[in-house]
This record gives structure tokens, sequence and C-alpha cells, in this order.
């Protein structure tokens, strides 16, 4: 008899994404790819938690969608840079979850620079977003796509805005020509985003570790 082979990581973590913790936004996903056939919207890793979320990370994915079917801050040398920013500042997962500016993805295909209405496309999906996680007040959006979003957020009248205090922050990307430069200026570019994620955890009442 021969024996069944063991689950892969990524085919556990799949069969997780509608765990309580992550539900609702993973149901989210799935009505926005059911509205665009033809397209997929990587899920929110179930490591993330919509109760106690209080800081959302909001990534310009202009590149392709990760094969893992999951939101990521970009290529791996960027999710390796995020991973040891919240590392060192003591940001467990549960406290943080990941959006992308224009949820939709085509299979095989790079994104490349959103136009100025794809970028208003995703800011319905994004309110739809903030409605599930009722304890996030910041947003610290990743790049230039994300920051244009930001400020198309900010400019709604959503009563879910101003009553939750919503405050932006806005950083680079993680990866490609936002992140060209010496590995001193490199650095600067880290220490910024660390020093908007620790603002962030004190507006929220993070604790460090």
């Amino acid at each position: 008899m021969t024996a069944l082979a063991p689950e892969t990581f990524h085919e556990q973590l799949m069969s997780r994404r509608y765990e309580p913790s992550v539900a609702a936004v993973n149901e989210l996903c799935d009505s926005l790819q059911e509205a665009k056939p033809g397209t997929v919207v990587p899920y929110v890793d179930p490591m993330h938690d919509v109760e106690e979320c209080r800081i959302i990370s909001l990534f310009s994915n202009i590149g392709e969608a990760d094969p893992s079917g999951f939101i990521t801050a970009g290529d791996q040398d960027a999710a390796t840079r995020m991973l040891g920013l919240q590392w060192k500042l003591g940001l467990r997962p549960e406290f943080v979850m990941p959006w992308n500016v224009h949820p939709w993805h085509i299979p095989g295909e790079v994104n490349g620079k959103f136009t100025p209405d794809q970028i208003q496309a995703g800011l319905k999906p994004l309110l739809k977003f903030l409605a599930l996680v009722p304890r996030a007040s910041v947003i610290v959006a990743h790049g230039t796509e994300a920051n244009r979003l930001a400020n198309l957020l900010l400019k709604t009248e959503v009563p879910l805005l101003w009553r939750r205090g919503l405050k932006t922050y806005k950083v680079r990307s993680l990866s490609g020509r936002a992140f060209a430069g010496s590995p001193a200026r490199q650095e600067e570019y880290l220490e910024d985003m660390r020093a908007a994620y620790a603002d962030a955890m004190a507006r929220t009442g993070i604790a460090k570790p």
C-alpha cells in the first residue's frame, strides 16, 4: 500500500483560509474575484486576526500575484524586509493585516503601473475591508499607488473613518525601483518604515514586548 504524501505547507495554509480569524476577509476576497471573472484575488494569511487587527499594511501590488495565493509585501526580498521590520518592532501578526491597492490580479500577468481608474476601483473594496476589521485605525501605505489610494480614502465622507480617527502613514514600497539605492540608503528607507510602524503601534495601544 502506498503511503499518502504529506500535505505541503501551502496546502495546509490554503485549507486554513476560512478559519474564524480571517474568514470574513477571505470571503470578501472570494466575492471580489467572482465579480471579475478571469481574475484572482489573493487571500489574507490565517496568522492574522480580524478582531485584533489595529494596523493595515496597504501594498501597491503592481507585480504578479504571489504563487502562494496570499497577499505579500512584494517579491521575496520585500517579504523578508517586512518580516524583519515586524520582528525588530515586536509587531505580532494578529495586530497587523495586509491589503492590496487593486485586489485583482490576472493569472501569470504583471499588473504594471495602475491607472487612476484602477486605483479608484480599489476604494470600495478597501472600505468593505475596513468594515471587517473594527479595531483598525491606522493604514501604512507602501508605495505610490497605495499613497494615492490613501488620499482618495481620506477624501471620502464615510463616518467609519472619522469615528475611528483613521490615520495614514505614507512610506516606500519594499521592492522595485522605489527601494533602489546603496545599502545605506536602503537602511534609511527601512528606518522611515520602522518609525511609521512604531508610531502606529503607540497610537493603537500595541505594547512593545
